[in-house]
């Protein structure tokens, strides 16, 4: 079966109400799940799992720009700078869909978007922009957010399906199980061809795609 690249952008919210232990355990949360996206690759010969990372405060800014094979990967941490402009982000992404650059005959894209606070800017607009593009709409989505502060409302609307739920992660450990979900559940949606040859159709997610129940240590700290 011919390769296919799934492309995987992770969408970080970087503003400096992630400072301290937030965006540390950021850091360490996706670099351990590494291991975990490659193990998913593995088992998905016919796709090619690509990765890259935007992160948004005051701008948005590709911190790793070249999709890069999850083989090869190595994070890079991400450092707190600023407001939190997302639909300066939403807009670089969009930009990212089009057709090119994005080859024609791709698998599902997968955009994990992360935050804990609420954007400062004309996010819709961003994301409108996203919808517009063909493989904007046919993306996999995951939303997480990070503490009480978080906008669910926002990020119920990225995903842009009723079905879907956001990840919430009020503590260290529900973020570690948040991120390693994300980076290997998602993919594996994304690697599965479309029933009927049709992607982007209304039945692209399975119906194990969904958000799991996280656990917590009632001694853990709570954002």
């Amino acid at each position: 079966m011919e390769n296919r690249p799934v492309h995987f952008i992770w969408i970080l919210d970087v503003s400096y109400s992630m400072m301290g232990e937030k965006i540390g355990q950021l850091n360490y949360a996706i670099r351990e799940a590494i291991p975990e996206m490659q193990s998913v690759a593995h088992d998905n010969p016919a796709a090619q799992l690509l990765l890259r990372v935007l992160t948004f405060s005051s701008t948005a800014n590709w911190h790793i720009a070249n999709p890069t094979p999850v083989e090869s990967f190595t994070w890079q941490d991400v450092q707190v700078d600023g407001g939190t402009n997302l639909g300066d982000a939403l807009y670089a992404v969009a930009r990212e869909l089009e057709t090119p650059p994005m080859p024609q005959r791709a698998l599902k894209p997968v955009l994990a978007l992360v935050s804990d606070g609420q954007p400062l800017d004309e996010w819709r607009d961003g994301l409108r922009a996203i919808d517009a593009t063909p493989w904007g709409k046919k993306a996999v989505r995951v939303a997480i957010g990070i503490g009480a502060d978080a906008d669910r409302g926002v990020l119920q609307e990225f995903l842009a399906n009723p079905e879907l739920q956001v990840l919430d992660a009020n503590s260290p450990k529900q973020l570690a199980a948040a991120i390693r979900w994300a980076s290997t559940a998602a993919v594996k949606a994304a690697s599965q061809p479309v029933a009927g040859g049709t992607p982007g159709g209304a039945k692209q997610l399975a119906p194990a795609y969904a958000p799991p129940a996280l656990d917590d240590d009632d001694d853990d700290d709570v954002w």
